[in-house]
């Protein structure tokens, strides 16, 4: 390494090592003066210092912001007026945010707002009503029992009749702690027909099972599924599901009670849905690797309700359906189970825990859209996941993340080797889309859609350089997960 390079990897963990922790908090516009503030899950109260805040209109997201609470002012006050000046009556425009509520508190940094655009090409599929982001449509009031049937448009019922069954698939591995959490917040979802599953992959102990047979006996199913792998733990679930759709998030994640309501209501105004992803915020911002990821757009996607349908491509998407980050992520997606089945589920070779590292989700986004059924993304289903907390673990993801995303592409092109013009077609812009996603990102403007509209902190030029060591990897180690698949099944017919 030359001594450039040294200095530049100095300044790098200097500046990762300055990053501050970031308060998460709540806000609901319908609570008069701040009176709906509150932290987020597992967070202490606010106090002074900087804030990540959901805004939230009679109970749906509609925007966050990053501003700042000076010592000595009161939190509810604060945020409340920084709130309706982003989210009150205000309207973007070209990235621009127009107020309508009032000037913004000094400091105040809009990440992502309600008024951002859909693609062009993807909209809303014929016969569902367009929501305004303000929350107003038929199912904005939820009533306040955990378990209680929401009424309207939201209950997944939109013909009157009774909503879907749902199962809910939680893919865990010996993290018994973070899986207890998840699945308290999956027992108090607001819809009023579903089932959880529990899917312990490869496990090395009895905790997992110890766990949810003594602490949730018959409210929790459980089930083994020894093949490494969160596919392989995702087609277990999907094998055993009893819902007419069937819901998948992660373990170390906290799911809003509203999520599961939200997430399968699309699915019945429109019967040619067959995927639906949601909103993925933090639930904290303690540590400098859990600010930095965030600070680059998380998991989120923004917050316009978007639909994409094959037989009409988003016009300013030219690698569609190929780049399937868009579409949203594995804590937080749904199907209908016919549909899922009928594609042949997840690709076993592809994900975590398996030598391709990841991309089983996009795996199964791709197969649902090149089988002709549109995906339908909302802001209104909202999960809060615990990022991971060190410079090793965005390491370990950089890395995975490239590696997931050409494993998909070679998992995809091998499933369906008619698909190879198309997207040899798309190859050149796909590798300037490539090289852009893992550019060195300073601070400033731009990004993807649901990215921060201003970005807080520098992306290293190490974990870009992962990440494109990633994308050199996943075609090569998708290969070896479908060898080690093969010998796991000639050992098995021995």
């Amino acid at each position: 390494m030359s001594g450039g390079a040294r200095a530049r990897t100095r300044e790098e963990i200097r500046r990762f090592l300055a990053i501050g922790a970031v308060q998460v908090a709540e806000l609901d516009l319908e609570g008069e003066g701040g009176s709906g503030l509150r932290p987020g899950p597992g967070s202490p109260p606010v106090t002074h210092g900087e804030v990540f805040l959901l805004v939230r209109r009679a109970g749906r997201p509609v925007g966050t912001l990053l501003t700042r609470v000076p010592e000595g002012s009161d939190p509810r006050t604060v945020l409340w007026e920084a709130a309706r000046a982003d989210h009150g009556t205000s309207r973007q425009r070209g990235g621009r945010t127009e107020e309508g509520g009032g000037a913004a508190p000094r400091g105040t940094v809009a990440l992502r707002g309600a008024g951002a655009r859909a693609p062009s090409g993807a909209r809303a599929p014929s016969g569902v009503p367009r929501v305004a982001a303000g929350g107003d449509g038929p199912d904005a009031a939820v009533p306040g029992g955990p378990r209680d049937a929401p009424t309207g448009a939201g209950d997944g019922g939109g013909d009157g009749g009774a909503p879907p069954f749902v199962s809910v698939v939680v893919a865990t591995r010996e993290r018994a702690g973070q899986l207890a959490r998840a699945l308290d917040s999956l027992l108090a979802q607001r819809h009023p027909r579903f089932e959880v599953v529990v899917v312990d992959n490869a496990p090395a102990t009895t905790a997992t099972r110890t766990l949810v047979e003594g602490a949730y006996g018959e409210r929790v199913r459980y089930l083994c599924e020894p093949v490494p792998g969160l596919a392989a733990a995702h087609n277990t679930g999907l094998a055993a599901a009893r819902g007419e759709l069937i819901a998948f998030t992660d373990d170390d994640v906290v799911a809003d009670a509203r999520w599961l309501t939200e997430l399968t209501a699309p699915f019945a105004a429109d019967p040619r849905l067959g995927c639906a992803t949601g909103l993925i915020l933090p639930a904290r911002l303690r540590t400098p690797a859990q600010v930095l990821l965030e600070s680059h757009g998380g998991f989120a996607k923004g917050f316009t309700p978007t639909t994409y349908d094959p037989g009409d491509p988003p016009r300013d998407e030219p690698l569609f359906p190929f780049t399937a980050g868009r579409f949203g992520s594995g804590a937080n997606m749904a199907f209908r189970t016919e549909v899922l089945r009928a594609v042949g589920g997840f690709d076993p070779a592809t994900g975590a825990g398996t030598p391709a590292r990841g991309g089983d989700d996009l795996y199964g986004f791709v197969r649902v859209l090149t089988h002709g059924h549109r995906l339908h993304y909302t802001p209104y289903a909202l999960v809060w996941h615990h990022h991971r907390e060190t410079w090793a673990d965005l390491e370990a993801q950089a890395y995975g993340y490239g590696a997931g995303l050409t494993a998909y592409l070679t998992a995809i092109l091998a499933g369906r080797p008619a698909l190879l013009p198309a997207f040899l077609a798309r190859l050149p812009r796909g590798l300037a889309h490539a090289r852009a996603l893992t550019a060195v990102r300073d601070t400033g403007g731009g990004g993807a859609p649901g990215a921060h509209g201003t970005r807080t902190h520098p992306w290293p030029r190490r974990l870009s350089r992962l990440q494109r060591r990633g994308m050199v990897h996943g075609p090569l180690g998708y290969l070896r997960a479908r060898r080690a698949l093969a010998g796991t099944a000639g050992r098995g017919a021995g």
